[in-house]
């Protein structure tokens, strides 16, 4: 796998700089024996894709599977979860890493990636790590989900505007359209209604209630609470954690039973097996998918951690 690439398709950040570099590093040339990752057969587009996603791995990963395409997996999750979303993740055949290049070819721009950097590795860690406290695990998991909700914003419709200064002089700027929402996936997805709150005071929030059946897997709807004009509005959905995904593929049929469009539809999510975001994106192409990290294994000790029941 190529190790440096540039990137034009990641987060619509406008004070981001993709690129911090001035001058590219030259690439080594492949030697004979070495393998490529040309499963895009040549397309530049999916292979940045690719490389970005594997920045969000964990380097041991990355270690013990440097071909990443073509490999597979069986991994379980780290705990058990109190929510809709299976709590164990067994990877499908030919699912490898990160979903492999096909995975990367069926999502394409519709799964959006926070820039990683030590900050977010921090709080990604720490909120990993069996040792670590509840306080200490609340406040790292507070962190990292207002950092998703502040770039799911970033991702909502604005138009330009001009205000006048205490000085007087006027200044062009931008405001957010209204009609927005959000929606939170009971128990979890309530970890974040916070973090939106504290930057959209305002903003209504539903709820919807699911839980899977251990054996069968399937998820069924007990409860669902929208704002009666949801269908007019741009709909931030909140779950923390992603492993099947069946969860939320339940919770945006009801969506789209209330007359929402998977279009405008942004899930935020702190973090994603490749075979969750693969089957939400495969069940609604249109739907977008805002997480910091995608791993074949899922933190889904999460809800139960943040809420004290572990």
């Amino acid at each position: 796998m190529a190790t440096e690439f540039q990137y034009q398709d990641s987060m619509p950040c406008h004070n981001q700089q993709v690129n911090s570099a001035s001058t590219p590093s030259p690439e080594p040339p492949l030697s004979s024996g070495e393998p490529t990752a040309d499963c895009a057969e040549g397309n530049s587009s999916v292979m940045a894709k690719l490389t970005l996603l594997a920045r969000h791995a964990h380097p041991r990963v990355l270690a013990d599977d440097p071909q990443a395409c073509g490999s597979s997996v069986n991994l379980h999750s780290e705990s058990n979860s109190d929510s809709g979303d299976s709590h164990k993740y067994d990877a499908p055949a030919g699912d490898s890493f990160l979903g492999e290049c096909e995975l990367l070819g069926q999502i394409g721009t519709q799964l959006k990636l926070l820039p990683m950097n030590d900050q977010i590795r921090e709080l990604q860690t720490i909120i990993r790590d069996k040792t670590a406290s509840r306080g200490d695990f609340m406040f790292s998991a507070d962190r990292l989900i207002r950092l998703v909700v502040e770039e799911g914003l970033n991702q909502l419709p604005y138009k330009e505007c001009m205000v006048t200064t205490p000085t007087g002089y006027k200044y062009e700027g931008v405001k957010f359209e209204k009609g927005n929402c959000g929606v939170s996936i009971m128990r979890s997805g309530e970890a974040m209604e916070q973090g939106l709150r504290d930057c959209c005071r305002s903003i209504r929030i539903g709820k919807i209630l699911i839980q899977s059946d251990e054996e069968t897997q399937r998820a069924k709807v007990y409860y669902a609470k929208f704002p009666p004009d949801i269908y007019r509005r741009k709909v931030l959905l909140m779950y923390p954690i992603l492993s099947t995904g069946n969860t939320v593929i339940e919770a945006v049929k009801v969506l789209i039973e209330h007359g929402v469009q998977p279009s405008v539809i942004i899930l935020l999510s702190l973090f994603s097996t490749p075979h969750g975001a693969k089957s939400i994106i495969q069940e609604f192409p249109e739907i977008t998918i805002l997480t910091t990290e995608v791993h074949p294994v899922a933190p889904t000790h999460f809800g139960q951690k943040y809420f004290g029941t572990d």
